[in-house]
């Protein structure tokens, strides 16, 4: 008997359906690819085959495993077909799972062993995607439905140290600068956001020391506020924390708003605003020395971040510039002699020995690396400006709040400290970002050497003499003002200026190559959008002139397709061209983890829910059922004594000509009457003088009463 391995060949970067292989091995050997779930099936051996029979050891070769696309495993017997015998099935999917992911590190270990032996140190992940790109390359003849045995695995092998150890070859070199980029480039928000996370890390210890202690006596006391002087100078990172001289300013500054004797209300506070209150001291503390040293009263250790970034940011773009430059240059110098190739019989026996088509590619991937590079470099330069502008109105606007003042009020000037202190991490941010940047473009350059070495300049002038470079500002001049005309094709949309917003913006397939001559030529020539663009099942492709549109449009499945097998025989097209969609369980080499994840698909999980109503329909609930036996026979028992019984009926009284009465009645209104008149009289005042009582000679008093009272009637 024999087993079969049905294994789904998942790409995990640059791959889809690897073809069909079967290896012999008594550990169901996949050789190139492991599963999330393998079908494994028991079959009687054909005359001939070499199965493992009983009372015969299995080499670890001899178990065929066939690499198909499936993705479970199971034991199984019974299959149809000449000499199989039927049978149950036996899940095997966990240890199944387990000898894939030996076999995989058999593999890369194997391989990373013969290049180590031959002198090439290479990381399993490169390791990993030779193999696939082995597999994949349909000149190395791994067919659906080859049987693959041992020598054919060795074979497989050997094909992958070879090409790992072609060190000439510029091909491998792009697929290293791609490995390199892929692993290391992170745009602005993924690499601050790191580093503000390992920055936080690093001060997490001395955080949780300041938040966490419980001082009791004055030497505690005073060891917290040391760790709080630590944790604003090293949050700041201005200047080293080992120099006395910027440890005292640090502490000057903090004393000045946070002083010693605030402890206790610090201590008292909760952790959470413990940690808030330490980032808002750290950013004040920032913020004076700023501003002191701006004033010449100390941050001698502190670097000008802004004068820095305005010399190295233009540096690193005129680096960039000539490496772009130089890389563009090549690059035209290829696709010249690559279409010359194509004209001339004799050209082509002449240059059939060098690798211009890998060069061509190794210096469009370049290019393509150092456009993003300078993309960024440009974004960083943006964002310098306009900060250097923010912080010099930030400083004369403190300067002229504080003046010289003995004592300013905190909420004039705090904010402003906060504000400096956000621009100036800006800075540090920015100079983080370009020392990652210079970094990326030092060392992509070593990718691009194979291709100047293999085609020294010397060299290219010889082969270029009495022929025509053309650069792609060139070639898109040439067919400026020519385009499609639509009423030549019924069932193809063509896209143009006048007919869509944002033209500019469309998403461009294969890089904005001509799509027609990547599968036909084998070369990555520029697209004119002028011409027009095609879009086909939702794509939109441009073309390097007329004719390539018109060839392209009669049939563009066919020509898609040209374009995937052209990047199946170089796969670093992949990558540069942008294929993903083509091979659509690709994964980036820094998702990719170790080298068995990265030939391993994971299993695709996902939370789930669903809600569904309780009564979809109205309610239809009869109130008077019931299902107790006893009380419908309560009830029947019931409706039959009503049927002895009589109804009688009687006139009392009380109720005997009684009906309900109402009456109207008017509300009383309000009346009044005029019982009297008021009236007044005036009485005159009684005035009466009496004369004689006082003085006079005479000793007897003679008086005289004089009435000047007036009468009634003449008031």
């Amino acid at each position: 008997m024999y087993v079969y391995v049905y294994i789904y060949c998942i790409n995990t970067y640059f791959f889809t359906c690897i073809p069909t292989l079967y290896v012999s091995s008594c550990f169901a050997y996949t050789a190139v690819y492991p599963y999330t779930h393998i079908h494994t099936c028991t079959h009687t051996a054909p005359s001939g085959g070499l199965a493992s029979r009983p009372g015969r050891a299995a080499s670890p070769w001899q178990r065929p495993a066939r690499l198909r696309a499936s993705l479970a495993v199971c034991r199984r017997t019974g299959r149809a077909g000449p000499g199989r015998a039927g049978g149950a099935s036996v899940c095997l999917s966990s240890m199944a799972c387990n000898q894939a992911e030996n076999v995989i590190k058999k593999i890369v270990r194997e391989i990373g062993q013969e290049c180590a032996a031959q002198g090439q140190t290479v990381s399993e992940t490169l390791v990993a995607f030779m193999v696939k790109a082995v597999v994949l390359d349909p000149r190395n003849d791994f067919n659906v439905d080859q049987i693959l045995m041992e020598k054919d695995v060795q074979n497989l092998i050997q094909l992958c140290v070879t090409r790992l150890l072609d060190t000439t070859n510029p091909s491998l070199s792009t697929i290293k600068m791609q490995v390199y980029f892929d692993m290391n480039y992170a745009n602005r928000a993924e690499l601050l956001r790191e580093q503000h996370h390992v920055l936080e890390g690093r001060l997490a210890h001395v955080l949780r020391e300041i938040t966490d202690s419980r001082p009791r006596v004055q030497e505690e006391m005073e060891n917290v506020y040391r760790k709080i002087v630590s944790y604003v100078l090293l949050s700041s990172g201005l200047g080293p924390p080992t120099d006395i001289q910027v440890v005292r300013e640090v502490t000057a500054a903090l004393q000045s708003v946070f002083p010693q004797t605030e402890m206790n209300t610090f201590i008292s506070l909760s952790k959470k605003n413990k940690e808030q209150q330490l980032k808002n001291l750290a950013m004040l503390v920032t913020g004076i020395r700023l501003y002191n040293k701006e004033c010449g009263k100390g941050g001698s250790s502190i670097d000008d971040l802004p004068a820095i970034l305005n010399e190295a940011i233009p540096s690193a773009t005129q680096t960039l510039d000539e490496g772009l430059n130089t890389c563009q240059a090549r690059a035209h110098q290829y696709a010249a002699l690559l279409e010359s190739m194509q004209e001339d019989q004799d050209r082509c026996t002449q240059l059939s020995s060098f690798k211009l088509k890998e060069a061509l590619f190794n210096v469009r991937q370049y290019e393509a690396f150092l456009c993003i590079l300078l993309s960024d470099v440009i974004t960083s330069a943006q964002e310098v400006e306009k900060m250097n502008v923010q912080f010099t109105a930030t400083m004369e606007q403190l300067k002229n709040t504080v003046q010289n003042k003995v004592s300013v009020n905190t909420n004039e000037v705090f904010p402003l400290f906060i504000a400096l202190s956000n621009l100036w991490t800006g800075f540090q941010d920015e100079m983080l970002l370009l020392h990652f940047l210079t970094n990326m473009t030092n060392n992509l350059q070593q990718f691009s050497e194979i291709q100047s070495q293999l085609f020294p300049e010397d060299m290219l002038s010889s082969l270029l003499e009495g022929m025509t470079v053309k650069s792609d500002e060139e070639r898109i001049r040439e067919t400026k003002g020519i385009r499609v005309n639509v009423s030549d094709f019924k069932n193809q949309e063509w896209l143009f200026p006048e007919t869509i917003d944002n033209f500019d913006q469309l998403p461009i397939q294969y890089h904005s190559f001509c799509a027609h001559a990547i599968g036909v030529k084998g070369l990555t020539l520029p697209g004119n959008p002028a011409i027009g663009i095609l879009k086909h099942r939702e794509r939109c492709y441009v073309f390097s002139s007329k004719e390539a549109a018109y060839l392209f449009a009669q049939d563009p499945d066919k020509f898609i397709q040209l374009n995937v097998e052209k990047a199946k025989e170089y796969a670093e097209l992949i990558q540069l061209l942008e294929l993903r969609h083509q091979f659509e369980d690709l994964v980036s080499y820094a998702q990719a983890g170790n080298a068995v994840r990265f030939l391993i698909k994971t299993t695709i999980k996902c939370d789930s829910s669903t809600q569904t109503d309780t009564h979809i329909l109205p309610p239809t609930i009869v109130t008077s059922y019931e299902w107790n036996e006893w009380e419908l026979r309560r009830k029947a028992i019931k409706l039959a004594n009503l049927r002895r019984r009589l109804t009688h009926a009687m006139q009392t009284e009380l109720s005997h000509m009684r009906r309900e009465n109402s009456t109207q009645v008017y509300l009383p209104k309000d009346v009044g009457t005029q019982t009297k008149r008021d009236s007044s009289s005036n009485v005159p005042r009684p005035q009466i003088f009496l004369e004689g009582l006082r003085g006079g000679s005479s000793p007897t008093t003679h008086m005289v009463k004089v009435d000047l009272t007036r009468a009634v009637d003449e008031t």
